[in-house]
């Protein structure tokens, strides 16, 4: 696997109480949920699965400016 320059990215994450725990969500990265027994593992657990979604969208070399919305013009004929 190629070896990339390490960058520091922000996200938003949303730590929600589920009984057990916290369920942790980040708005900007569809489909990743984690959670943790308490608030400072579901910030670690949100971490991991923060870093983990990005290596992954970069081993597949589907996008290396996550956080940045593509925008495009689409034309269609009616």
């Amino acid at each position: 696997m190629k070896k990339y320059k390490e960058n520091i990215l922000q996200y938003d994450a949303v730590f929600e109480p589920n009984g057990a725990g916290y369920t942790v969500t980040v708005p900007k990265l569809p489909g990743l949920v984690t959670e943790g027994n308490n608030l400072k593992e579901a910030r670690e657990m949100g971490k991991d699965a923060i870093k983990c979604y990005l290596e992954a969208l970069l081993k597949d070399s589907l996008s290396t400016a996550i956080g940045i919305p593509k925008r495009e013009r689409i034309t269609v004929g009616v």
